[in-house]
């Protein structure tokens, strides 16, 4: 398998969605054609200037710096969680939010089986440790396998969506698990009966460091989308 497609592949695949959710929504929402135009280019800038911005950061090597606090945290994966944080409390209210079909964010978490299945084959080429993966304490596999049935069931509006936000918040804390579980392999691999780092130095090289600097990223980002939007939405 080659290792570098597969990464590269799974997340050009996610853009594609976003921007084509991102895109359905907008036309759904704004009837101004100056508008709808606007709000596409801005949508498709921004995913293009992020994904420059981790290849950049990636090949300049400022990433391969493990001191604490971990520069791949400070400079990825925390401006994409202060991102979703605000972005989303200043839409919250907006009516975009509740035009997003709630199956479709669902849904979305269903990428995870394919994340997880090539970090098992990472493990293999020596770009992760087994400890991050399902081979070890990294059960997100076994979340994302729910991520279908709870699509179907909010598609079928067979359960109250007070069940969904509980499922998304399960989802938040699988997430933080992993991240315990990759920081953890850099600051305190005694956990794992190491005395020095176990996270291969290759997890922060472009196209890895695509799972921190966009695919988990995305991932919380549509978890908490769709906690708000199940929040606002009145109890079937």
């Amino acid at each position: 398998m080659n290792l570098k497609i597969a990464y590269i592949g799974l997340s050009l695949l996610m853009v594609i969605i976003l921007i084509m959710i991102g895109f359905k929504v907008i036309d759904k929402t704004f009837t101004d054609k100056s508008t709808v135009r606007k709000k596409k280019g801005a949508l498709v800038f921004g995913s293009v200037i992020w994904h420059i911005y981790v290849y950049v950061m990636a090949s300049s090597g400022i990433l391969d710096n493990f001191d604490f606090p971990p520069r791949f945290f400070l400079f990825l994966i925390l401006p994409l969680f202060i991102f979703t944080g605000v972005f989303i409390y200043l839409n919250r209210n907006n009516s975009w939010i509740k035009n997003i079909p709630e199956d479709w964010l669902i849904f979305y978490q269903s990428f995870r089986l394919l994340i997880e299945s090539i970090f098992v084959f990472s493990v293999a080429e020596g770009i992760l440790n087994k400890e991050v993966t399902i081979e070890g304490y990294n059960y997100d596999m076994v979340f994302a396998f729910t991520a279908p049935l709870f699509g179907f069931v909010a598609y079928k509006k067979l359960l109250s969506r007070k069940v969904l936000v509980s499922w998304n918040y399960a989802g938040l804390l699988v997430i933080a698990s992993i991240i315990f579980l990759f920081l953890s392999s850099v600051f305190n691999p005694q956990l794992f009966g190491s005395e020095t780092m176990i996270l291969p130095a290759a997890a922060v090289k472009y196209p890895y460091i695509l799972v921190a600097g966009f695919l988990m990223p995305s991932a919380v980002f549509i978890h908490v989308l769709s906690i708000v939007q199940l929040s606002k939405n009145k109890a079937l």
